[in-house]
């Protein structure tokens, strides 16, 4: 398994098709049938107020501030029922961290979503988002997950995780959760048997060292739980916020596909690793596929957050079938937790 000073090193090679073959090679192991997978769901946001005002974020609004929300139950229902008519198996809801919503606000609108949507698998609320529902109801952790988890939620996405190294979240943003935050609520998770994805926003201005101690610290956490379904790396978009007055340039494709080369190499304990198309494009997407990545994830029926920051692009369930074939695969819908019973 490699280790941190080998994986900076890698940083460093400009052999990036080498880099790419070997983790190719590697995505060969775990995906010998030569299948990229994809899901139909939608990215709900059911608030913008936030009070952590991250310099990466263009999407959060403060307390009291005109264009602040939240989304009326019936709507979030409507969204839903959309996704549903689309073919969609799955929601992803984020939303800011709103200092007046307790627990029992979140577990009301679960159980509504349930009784009318049984069968769609409930991926919500980042880490910061559940800390923060834990302190405003005053509640311990994993009681926090497990009232989740009993009213209708079904996995945890890895949002809010940025780099996990403290001194990159002091700098970007420094009200967030800690790393260590972000870890218990992982751990805690898993340990009540749910299944959450982990992720990683690069460029924002880290150092190698400290992107790679983002890695070594998903790589420990699978070991000791084996609880993540996924790893998604994604790179930080600049355009609308405070944090892009001072990182001058969005990391290239050559970046991105190194980066996720050297994930998909450094996390040997996890089966899926993303090639993102949101923040990259479908062409390096496609590309990604080549670097070790078996899912090109979302067709996003919505999707608000890092499209608030610049990233525009789109895509079409039929374009990504198209991507993953050219790039000599086969396309199969998956649910949330990688079942991929789509024959299609």
């Amino acid at each position: 398994m490699m280790n941190h000073r080998e994986a900076c090193d890698l940083f460093s090679n400009d052999d990036l098709i080498g880099i790419g073959m070997a983790a190719d090679a590697l995505r060969r192991k775990y995906h010998p049938e030569g299948v990229v997978t994809y899901i139909i769901d939608r990215n709900i946001n059911y608030t913008n107020f936030c009070t952590e005002y991250c310099s990466f974020c263009a999407f959060y609004r403060p307390m009291g501030h005109a264009e602040g929300y939240v989304l009326p139950v019936d709507t979030i229902l409507e969204k839903i029922q959309e996704t549903v008519d689309l073919g969609g198996t799955g929601v992803l809801m984020q939303g800011g961290l709103h200092p007046e919503l307790k627990i029992e606000w979140y577990e009301d609108m679960l159980r509504s979503i349930k009784r009318q949507f049984p069968k769609v698998h409930m991926h919500c609320f980042s880490a910061p988002e559940i800390t923060n529902i834990a302190e405003v109801s005053g509640l311990p952790l994993s009681g926090t997950i497990a009232r989740l988890r009993d009213a209708g939620l079904d996995s945890i996405p890895g949002g809010g995780a940025e780099i996990l190294d403290d001194a990159v979240r002091h700098r970007i943003s420094r009200l967030k959760c800690s790393t260590k935050e972000w870890v218990d609520v992982h751990l805690a998770a898993h340990r009540l048997g749910m299944r959450t994805t982990a992720t990683m926003m690069f460029g924002c201005g880290e150092t190698i060292e400290q992107r790679v101690n983002h890695l070594e610290t998903v790589r420990r956490i699978q070991e000791e739980t084996g609880g993540f379904t996924a790893f998604i790396p994604w790179s930080f978009q600049r355009e609308n916020t405070s944090l892009g007055r001072f990182v001058k340039q969005d990391a290239t494709a050559v970046e991105y596909l190194k980066t996720l080369a050297i994930s998909r190499l450094y996390l040997e304990n996890i089966v899926n690793v993303q090639s993102s198309w949101v923040t990259q494009g479908l062409k390096t997407c496609q590309l990604g596929l080549r670097f070790g990545g078996n899912d090109v994830g979302s067709i996003m029926i919505e999707e608000n957050v890092v499209s608030a920051a610049g990233a525009r692009n789109r895509a079409n369930e039929e374009e990504l079938r198209r991507i993953i074939r050219d790039a000599g695969f086969l396309p199969k819908q998956r649910d949330t937790l990688y079942r991929t019973y789509f024959l299609n």
